[in-house]
């Protein structure tokens, strides 16, 4: 199990790897969330302005 956790000498820089990885799949999932969100709210103004604005 030592043998697969120390990657033949080059440990430090797999785990980094897949550390960097898993640090820009959970930034970008972040940053979906916030998009998402800005989005909708974004949508919810302009159906209140677009309700608003119409003539009857």
């Amino acid at each position: 199990m030592s043998d697969f956790f120390s990657q033949g000498g080059y440990a430090f820089f797999v785990w980094g790897a897949y550390g960097m990885v898993a640090l820009a799949l959970v930034a970008e999932v972040l940053q979906l969330r916030l998009q998402h969100r800005t989005i909708l709210a974004r949508l919810g103004r302009l159906a209140r302005l677009s309700q608003t604005s119409r003539p009857e």
